[in-house]
């Protein structure tokens, strides 16, 4: 079976799987669940390949971890621990625990014991900060599940069934095409769609999440260090797993995320992506008032950052002399932190380094303190382009947004790239979405960083700045003219004909008019 066929086969069962599941629970709030089920059964299977493959390469051909107890499973827990981060003892593994579901009537009490201690043998470890509270908004207990226990684990039951039948398992070391990866994916696609607005916050469209990791490799090949600090539920930085991951296993990923229960996903979503626990840093604040990764720089960073949002800004004292804010002079409008965003990640960008961040179009020609920083970034020639996409790509979001390019060290002139790409799409349903062809066209036109009418056009930062910084594509890229052409010479000979037609009819009239008249 191809990978296509593979990945086709799996979104059907998802499918079939969250439609029969639907019912009290919130489509949105119901993820939780079938996402969490999803992790308890990576971790769980990836323990079990990593001990089952230790002892056969023993010699026990015939090993199952399984299948064996709880206190023979002990003396292996600190070796286990330092390998994969955590510890699951072979009672509390997703296969043993969903094998009893329906017979176990404190099930909920179970779920909830297993998820303590997965957490708990973290607990001093190096991987302690990236397990705690990842089964936060797995609530077993919540009455949204049904009013009294027997029906919420009947539920609880069926979500862990339902898992269990999902054909992953054979595909936990097999590249074809990454299963639980694809199956998170897939589910936040789909809840996001369901969702409206609020999914739109947590999920970039995959296509999106892609055409920013490839701008992000535009001369700029050496990255070990990818950061997103608004990272939702971490599709931006996993793009960069799936480009040059497999090419890098130097690289690093880092973000921040303000909404607990969205960090929680992003954290899941690493190790269903097989992103060992050394190799990411996600953390939990604010980025704006309190970012937890100062003092670093990154090779490449990518965000779809919040649009419009409002913030602390000149209310607060201390930001004006924030060293990520300072160089411009000025804050970001305390109703539109759009700009703050861009301030924070060109702090740090290094020297060599390429951030692609997705903005709410109004950043490009608002007025006011927006136009000041603007200044800022052209005088300082960092802005290497701004990319317009078309609408409707986002979920819940049907205004066109676009893209910036900032560098620092690496412009290759004084320069701003603008490409117009609103009509690089195809329609599909309602929503409109970047095919590959798109991307392509996107990237060619950066690297080979040329004139192109209609669609790209260089642009000095001087013309910009004297334009009121002025960053809007359509101010500078010419739209083609689709207005009916027309022959002027060719029109006035019809006219010329038509009058003289007109005149014979009118003589023809007249002598008819005449004649009677006689």
């Amino acid at each position: 079976m191809s990978s296509d066929q593979q990945r086709a086969e799996l979104h059907r069962t998802i499918w079939k799987i969250a439609d029969d599941l639907r019912g009290s629970v919130d489509g949105w709030e119901f993820k939780s669940y079938v996402l969490g089920t999803l992790f308890y059964r990576y971790i769980s299977e990836s323990i079990v390949e990593y001990i089952n493959r230790l002892q056969h390469d023993a010699g026990d051909a015939d090993f199952d971890y399984t299948l064996m107890s709880d206190a023979e499973a002990e003396e292996a827990r600190d070796m286990v621990v330092e390998e994969k981060g955590y510890f699951i003892l072979p009672s509390q593994l997703f296969t043993n625990v969903t094998r009893n579901a329906d017979t176990d009537e404190n099930l909920n009490e179970t779920l909830s014991s297993a998820f303590r201690a997965i957490e708990a043998s973290a607990q001093g470890q190096a991987s302690e900060d990236d397990l705690r509270g990842l089964f936060g908004d797995f609530l077993v207990d919540s009455t949204s599940l049904g009013r009294t226990v027997t029906k919420r684990n009947e539920l609880l039951a069926k979500v862990l069934k339902a898992v269990n039948n999902m054909n992953l398992s054979d595909r936990l070391t097999d590249n074809s095409i990454d299963a639980f990866g694809d199956a998170y994916e897939f589910l936040m696609q789909m809840y996001a769609a369901s969702a409206g607005k609020s999914g739109g916050e947590y999920f970039t469209p995959p296509a999106v999440s892609e055409l920013l990791a490839r701008i992000c490799l535009i001369r700029n090949r050496d990255i070990r260090r990818v950061y997103d600090p608004a990272c939702g539920s971490g599709s931006l930085l996993l793009k960069f797993a799936k480009t040059i991951g497999h090419d890098n296993p130097d690289l690093h990923f880092y973000g921040q995320e303000i909404n607990p229960s969205t960090y929680n996903l992003c954290r899941i979503n690493m190790f269903l992506h097989g992103i060992s626990f050394d190799k990411f840093d996600i953390q939990l604040g604010d980025t704006l008032t309190d970012p937890r990764h100062m003092g670093m720089d990154f090779h490449a960073i990518v965000s779809n950052p919040p649009y419009s949002i409002k913030w602390e800004g000149e209310d607060n004292p201390i930001l004006i002399n924030d060293d990520r804010y300072a160089p411009a002079g000025i804050l970001a409008p305390k109703s539109k932190a759009d700009l703050a965003f861009t301030m924070h990640m060109l702090h740090l960008l290094s020297e060599s380094g390429v951030a692609a961040i997705v903005e709410f179009p109004g950043v490009l020609y608002r007025g006011g303190a927006e136009q000041k920083i603007r200044k800022y970034l052209l005088e300082h020639n960092h802005v290497d382009a701004v990319i317009q996409l078309p609408a409707n790509l986002f979920f819940g979001v049907s205004i066109a947004t676009c893209i910036i390019v900032l560098r620092k060290g690496t412009k290759v002139d004084n320069h701003v790239q603008f490409i117009d790409a609103s009509g690089e799409f195809e329609k599909e349903g309602n929503k409109n979405y970047l095919r590959p062809c798109h991307q392509d066209r996107i990237a060619e036109a950066l690297e080979k960083r040329e004139d192109e009418q209609y669609f790209s056009r260089l642009v000095s930062n001087a013309n910009i700045i004297a334009n009121d910084c002025n960053l809007s594509v359509s101010s500078y890229v010419e739209q083609p003219d689709t207005r009916e052409k027309i022959d002027i010479a060719k029109v006035n000979k019809e006219l010329t004909e038509v009058v003289s037609i007109v005149n014979r009819l009118r003589q023809q009239v007249d002598d008819i008019v005449k004649l009677l008249e006689e």
